[in-house]
């Protein structure tokens, strides 16, 4: 058996000629192995001129040019002439690209943001929002005038495709929800009614709180969160394939042909969703109701239908309504609004869900301001 032998190790050796300090490098310079530190050399006051030598030098990698680098700058600090002789080109190039490398700065201090930057900014980004949403609204707006006048490229084949996807494909998780939701009230309900002898009365508190907000509430958080996010990463990767504007060439409104469908299938479809969850709700309090409470569901159903009127349920529509065409904006518009990328397509579907959800808010805020004046 036979052993390579190994390679000899980096080194450095100097050398005093006249005012000439001679340094001859030699051996396998390689990163991986311990190599000689130009300034550990350089002991005592700096010769008139350094001349960089190769000497028996064998293999060599960036720890060589890194070695040079050193040299030249010291030569730079120290007002001393460094010559190369018989040192590899490559080596020498090397060296050259690292020193015009900027070095990296020192990181900022993370400290307090400045108060009126971040005002500024903060509002400079809320107007752009301001501004995109009511360029969307307008051109729904106008969109939906060439289509009463018969003009518009609405396709009632897409809508349809739509109306089943936010519509019927939501029904397992909406009902779910809704249920659970039923259930949560009314337990929570009866602990608090209980003491006081009011067991009834939680088919009212079950009734008018789904009917009037959570109903409507829980299927527009759920399309959201499905449906808004699906219509944002839609419209998202057809910008990124520039599908849109193959249809904007072709003279294909893109308002019209997927915005319009869309915004459509969720008017019609979100307020029989609300009727569906708030059965379900209603259902939910019920069961707790005759099994905890012992209520007769006979008398739960007469409670119920005492407290909610016409008002009521046209109040909690008409929430719906106005959720469906939030959810269906928000979507959109993220989407016709997304970078082209990949990045852009989970950006706008983010952004989407968090856009309709505080929309939501802020209009059920205004419904029941509105509600409350008018006396519904």
């Amino acid at each position: 058996m036979t052993f390579a032998a190994p390679l000899p190790a980096a080194r450095a050796e100097t050398s005093l000629e006249g005012d000439t300090l001679v340094v001859r490098v030699g051996g396998n310079w390689q990163m991986t192995n311990p190599w000689p530190v130009w300034d550990n050399l350089m002991v005592g006051l700096p010769p008139a001129r350094v001349r960089l030598q190769a000497d028996g030098l064998g293999a060599w990698d960036s720890s060589l040019a890194l070695f040079i680098r050193q040299a030249r700058a010291w030569g730079e600090t120290h007002g001393v002439a460094l010559e190369l002789a018989d040192l590899p080109p490559g080596a020498d190039r090397l060296a050259q690209l690292l020193a015009r490398k900027p070095a990296k700065l020192p990181g900022k201090p993370h400290g307090l943001p400045n108060l009126f930057a971040f005002v500024g900014k903060a509002t400079y980004t809320m107007w752009t929002e301001l501004k995109d949403i009511a360029w969307l609204v307008g051109e729904c707006a106008f969109s939906a005038g060439r289509f009463f006048r018969g003009r518009a490229q609405f396709r009632w084949s897409d809508c349809f495709v739509e109306m089943q996807e936010c519509g019927a494909m939501v029904l397992p998780i909406v009902g779910l929800i809704s249920f659970l939701v039923g259930i949560i009230m009314a337990y929570q309900g009866a602990v608090q009614l209980r003491q006081f002898g009011a067991d009834v009365y939680v088919a009212d508190l079950v009734g008018l709180s789904v009917v009037r907000e959570m109903g409507p509430m829980m299927a527009a958080i759920v399309l959201a969160g499905r449906t808004g996010a699906a219509f944002a990463a839609t419209l998202a990767t057809m910008k990124a394939n520039e599908e849109i504007d193959a249809l904007e060439t072709l003279g294909v409104a893109p308002v019209d042909f997927l915005v319009m469908p869309r915004l459509t299938a969720l008017f019609l479809m979100m307020p029989l969703l609300a009727v569906y969850s708030n059965f379900l709700g209603i259902l939910g309090g019920m069961v707790i109701s005759w099994s905890i409470l012992d209520i007769p569901t006979s008398l739960y159903w007469a409670e119920t239908k005492s407290i909610i009127d016409l008002s009521d349920l046209s109040t909690g529509l008409i929430k719906a309504a106005t959720f469906g065409l939030i959810i269906g904006l928000s979507g959109c518009l993220r989407g016709l609004k997304s970078d082209r990328s990949a990045a852009g397509v989970g950006q706008a579907a983010t952004s989407a869900v968090v856009t309709g959800i505080l929309l939501i808010i802020v209009s059920d805020a205004l419904y029941a301001i509105i509600f409350n004046a008018l006396g519904w």
